[in-house]
């Protein structure tokens, strides 16, 4: 599609030159892959089938500490190769020790198997000195890592903007869109014209193998989101443009990388919620507003795309293009897991330390996104004949592809996990299945035996009455309808599960049917249950799930949510009062919606000056003259104004929140001519 075509609502540029997109991209292969041989052609050289994308701050940090966790794997792995003498370090980050427990370590041949997954990371940041913030830092080892890892790439968009955001998400989003709506060939940078091509030109096509990607960012900031959604949109844009474009497929040329044939990919943002409940948490900070903007945002988007019945033109290319969503979903991890989980160890969370608190999500994350990346992983993320020295049959393995995932999950989507040691010469019906299920959808704590974080990423109700309901489900014998009630398991969509087992290890057939039995009666309406089972991944055996769309339900989503509306778009009567809180549970539950309460109590757009006070009116003009200034063709200017959130926003919203709310399915019958 070109540019001229462009819907006005997005003005994304996208390269269309064949040429150009499949040079960046070589130049790209170039600098993740060691130096090519003679023998060697770099179009021989794929791209990892993941790629994570972490922005500001903390999206930064935690894909930076993933890829660190990645590369000290494979170190501490060759490192073991060469010496058997293995010696445990106590003082070792938990979460290497999480992922070194991981590595299936020992083989009857003989051979040492290791499961080697390297995402290409992309860290992305307003902070001018992003590199020099991660190069020059205290960690040990950092210099060597990051110039071995060469799949860790910096995206350098100092030419747009050389500081933060100022906590501030529509700053965050307003300047994301002058880096994206900019031509990417005007960038003095060209590792970001490269870059660009990877992550948004390119996406889908046969030249660039990448097909899950994974937007890591904070919440409750004000660069990870704003830029967050916004570069989602972009790579969607981009996508969804070639689904349209008929005439790509014709005159193809000799060379297929040439062919825009294109296959699924799959997109999740990995958002970082704030710290809500607590004795030191004051409901009404900015990190609340900050993240009910783009919780409200998000699943208004997903309603317009998904479920929408009063869209127009459906079928016209520019309609669908101007309702696009960011990801095909967002899973949600609260920071009181972190909390939970210390108060579950014994520690008191009051006074942890906010670096220990940040470390421990990191695990929490590197943990979902290694047990993903194992269901879906292909061959080629593997090191050289990994499947033979391990001696897997690969077709023992269900695997989770970008496409399985593109139809399994959409909309907010949390994660329940557990794991358990087993061990080759102990009968298979020893693990306790009914436990394994009750840790993995418990409330977030240690696994003393694993080192892992295990449970729920965002909770379904309030903490005590929650841990008051699972020590009523364990009470009573695993006794689904003890929580079956509760909206995040009875509203619930859809449910992927991964099972991970040891290479020599087989769940039996009557374990595995009881794990199956806990999920179809905690979730009685689900209209899709999707399972992966991976075999020699990991030395335990580990459960995730992923729950789709109720989550949205949940009491953290709505607290949020209800925060940010109220603070952003009440009008003054009613924003410090409870009317808009009892109001909006009152349209969600009722039969019918009425739109005149949403008019009654809200103002037409939101109000950015609520959360920047008077700044907002003198940074509005200075942010607009950089657009100008960077972009200067009068028909591409986009007004500040212009991507505030209205009230069809929050209507959106809220109509999702009905949708769900009414999520369920009928019971098939059997029906018969035989009377």
């Amino acid at each position: 599609m070109s540019q001229e075509k462009t819907p006005i609502e997005h003005l994304y540029f996208t390269e269309t030159n064949l040429e150009k997109i499949l040079g960046n991209l070589d130049a790209v292969r170039n600098k993740i892959h060691p130096p090519i041989t003679d023998e060697e052609d770099v179009t021989d050289r794929f791209f990892p089938s993941v790629c994570l994308i972490g922005l500001g701050r903390c999206g930064s940090n935690i894909a930076l500490d993933l890829a660190s966790l990645v590369y000290e794997a494979r170190a501490n792995y060759m490192k073991e190769v060469e010496n058997e003498d293995l010696t445990d370090n106590e003082q070792e980050f938990r979460p290497l020790r999480w992922i070194r427990k991981h590595l299936p370590m020992e083989n009857k041949d003989g051979f040492k198997p290791v499961f080697l997954i390297e995402p290409i990371v992309l860290l992305g940041d307003l902070d001018k000195d992003i590199e020099g913030r991660i190069r020059f830092s205290n960690d040990e080892g950092r210099v060597q890592f990051l110039e071995e890892y060469k799949k860790l790439q910096f995206m350098d968009l100092s030419e747009v903007h050389a500081g933060g955001a100022g906590n501030a998400p529509i700053l965050g989003q307003y300047l994301a869109k002058i880096i994206l709506n900019k031509d990417a060939t005007t960038f003095i940078n060209e590792e970001w014209r490269q870059l660009h091509s990877y992550l948004v030109d390119s996406c889908g096509i046969k030249a660039n193998q990448s097909r899950l990607y994974f937007y890591i960012f904070s919440a409750g900031g004000g660069t990870g989101s704003g830029m967050a959604s916004e570069f989602g949109l972009a790579q969607q844009f981009s996508y969804l443009s070639k689904t349209f474009d008929y005439h790509s497929g014709q005159n193809q040329l000799a060379d297929k990388r040439h062919s825009f044939v294109f296959e699924p990919i799959f997109t999740s943002g990995i958002c970082i919620l704030p710290n809500i409940s607590g004795k030191n948490v004051d409901i009404s900070e900015a990190l609340h507003i900050n993240a009910g903007r783009l919780l409200t945002k998000y699943i208004s988007e997903e309603w317009n795309f998904s479920y929408n019945e009063e869209r127009n033109n459906d079928e016209l290319p520019a309609d669908v293009m101007g309702r696009i969503r960011p990801w095909n979903s967002m899973m949600l991890i609260s920071n009181d897991i972190m909390r939970y989980a210390e108060e579950e160890n014994g520690g008191d969370a009051d006074s942890i330390d906010v670096n220990l608190m940040e470390k421990y999500a990191n695990q929490y994350i590197s943990q979902q996104i290694f047990n993903i990346l194992t269901a879906q992983a292909v061959t080629t993320d593997y090191d050289e004949d990994y499947f033979r020295r391990a001696g897997i049959d690969i077709s023992e393995t269900i695997r989770l592809d970008a496409n399985d995932l593109f139809m399994s999950l959409a909309g907010p989507v949390a994660i329940a996990y557990a794991e358990s040691v087993v061990n080759q010469d102990v009968r298979q019906d020893s693990v306790d299945i009914d436990d394994l299920f009750c840790r993995s959808i418990e409330l977030p704590h240690f696994n003393s035996a694993t080192s892992a974080i295990e449970g729920v990423s965002v909770l379904p109700v309030e903490s005590e009455k929650y841990r008051d309901a699972i020590k009523e489900y364990r009470k009573s014998g695993f006794d689904a309808s003890t929580l079956n009630h509760l909206h995040f398991f009875k509203n619930c969509s859809s449910i992927v599960s991964i099972i991970s087992l040891p290479r020599d290890y087989k769940l039996s057939f009557t374990a595995l049917n009881r794990l199956k039995m806990h999920l179809n009666k905690l979730f009685p309406n689900t209209t899709l249950k999707r399972y992966a089972l991976v075999i020699g991944a990991s030395a335990n055996l580990s459960l995730t799930t992923l729950i789709a769309k109720s989550p949205c339900l949940s009491d953290d989503f709505l607290t949020l949510m209800v925060a940010y509306m109220k603070r952003c778009f009440a009008r003054d009567e009613y924003r410090y009062t409870n009317e808009i809180d009892q109001a909006i549970i009152n349209m969600i539950q009722e039969d019918e919606f009425d739109d005149s309460i949403i008019d009654k109590y809200f103002t037409a757009y939101e109000n950015p000056a609520k959360i920047l006070d008077t700044n907002w009116y003198a940074i509005k003009p200075m942010y607009e003259k950089k657009y100008r200034e960077l972009i200067e063709s009068p028909q591409n200017f986009v007004s500040i104004n212009d991507i505030r959130l209205d009230v069809n926003h929050v209507k959106n919203a809220i109509k999702y929140l009905r949708e769900i709310y009414r999520h369920r399915i009928s019971k098939t019958s059997v029906l018969t001519l035989n009377t």
